[in-house]
C-alpha cells in the first residue's frame, strides 16, 4: 500500500486532471468512476496475466513509448483545464462520465515499479483467479490516495488554484515523458563513472532509493556472467529492466558472453539507469 501510493499516485495521479477539464469537477462521481475502470482494468490484466502468464506482458520498449504517450497526454490535460477557467463551463458532465472509466482503465498502461512488481506475481501465479486478486488487492489498496487526489483537484477546479494545479499536472507529464524516454534509451546518457574494482564473473549491486551503487561496474567480457542485485531499499529500483526483461529484485541475473562495452540497465519506471562494463 505504501509503495504503491507513492510511486503509483506520481506516475499515474496526472490523468486525474482530465476529470477537471470538462465540467470543473462539480460532479462528484467522476472519481468514483474514475476508480472503478482502475480497479476493472487492473482486475482484468490480473486476470489474462494468471492465465496466459508473460506472453500478454508489454515489452520494456513498448512500456517507455506508452509512458511518453501518457506524459504527452497528462500536459494536454493540464494546458486544457487551466485555460477553461477563461471559457464557459458545459451544460452537462455527461461526456466525462464515459471518460473516466476510461481514464481509470488507462492507468493500467502508465506502470510504475510497484505495478511491475505485482504483475509479476500474477504472472507466477498461473491462475486467472489468484491473478485478479492480486492485482485487485493493489488496485484496493492504493485507492484512499487515488480518491484523496481526486477529491482534491475537484476542489481546486472551482478555485484560480487550479492554475498551480495545472503546472504541477505539466511537471508530472513532462516527469512522464523524461521517465518513457530513459526506459526506451531514446535520451543520450551521460558518460557513466569509471568502472573501478576487480574483473569477477559475478557483479553484486544494490538497489537503493538514489539509484544503483555501484552506478558502473566492470565484468570480464566473452564469458558468461552473474549480475546478483540485492535491494538496500524499497522503491522503483526494486524493478529492473536489463537485457530486454524485466527482473523483480533480490534477483541473479545470469547473462551470455557479452562483447566488449557498456550495457545498460534501467529501473522499471526509467528513473534510474546503471551500467556493466564489459572488457
Amino acid at each position: 500500500m505504501v509503495a504503491g501510493t507513492v510511486t503509483c499516485t506520481a506516475a499515474q495521479g496526472g490523468l486525474l486532471m482530465g476529470l477537471v477539464d470538462r465540467d470543473h469537477g462539480r460532479d462528484p462521481a467522476l472519481v468514483g468512476w474514475f476508480l472503478a475502470g482502475r480497479l476493472a482494468s487492473y482486475t482484468l490484466a490480473g486476470a489474462l496475466l494468471g492465465l496466459l502468464g508473460s506472453v500478454v506482458t508489454l515489452p520494456p520498449e513498448a512500456r517507455a513509448a506508452l509512458l511518453v504517450t501518457a506524459g504527452v497526454t497528462v500536459i494536454v490535460f493540464a494546458v486544457r483545464a487551466m485555460r477553461r477557467r477563461h471559457c464557459a463551463a458545459p451544460r452537462d458532465g455527461q461526456v466525462s462520465r464515459y471518460k473516466a472509466p476510461l481514464l481509470g482503465a488507462a492507468t493500467i498502461l502508465v506502470p510504475c515499479g510497484v505495478t511491475l512488481s505485482m504483475e509479476m506475481i500474477a504472472v507466477s501465479s498461473g491462475s486467472p483467479l489468484a491473478g485478479a486478486a492480486v492485482m485487485a488487492g493493489f488496485v484496493v489498496g492504493t485507492t484512499p490516495a487515488f480518491a484523496l487526489l481526486g477529491y482534491a483537484l475537484r476542489w481546486l477546479s472551482r478555485t484560480n488554484l487550479i492554475r498551480l494545479a495545472g503546472v504541477v499536472a505539466i511537471a508530472a507529464g513532462l516527469w512522464t515523458v523524461g521517465a518513457g524516454l530513459r526506459l526506451g534509451g531514446w535520451l543520450p546518457e551521460t558518460t557513466p563513472p569509471a568502472a573501478t574494482g576487480p574483473v569477477s564473473r559475478m557483479v553484486t549491486i544494490w538497489a537503493t532509493r538514489d539509484g544503483y551503487r555501484p552506478a558502473m561496474v566492470p565484468a570480464p567480457a566473452g564469458v558468461p556472467v552473474e549480475i546478483v542485485f540485492k535491494q538496500a531499499d524499497r522503491g522503483c529500483t526494486g524493478t529492473v529492466v536489463i537485457d530486454g526483461r524485466d527482473v523483480v529484485l533480490p534477483a541473479t541475473v545470469r547473462l551470455p558472453p557479452q562483447p566488449p562495452g557498456t550495457l545498460r540497465y534501467v529501473c522499471g519506471m526509467g528513473m534510474y539507469a546503471g551500467f556493466i562494463n564489459f572488457s
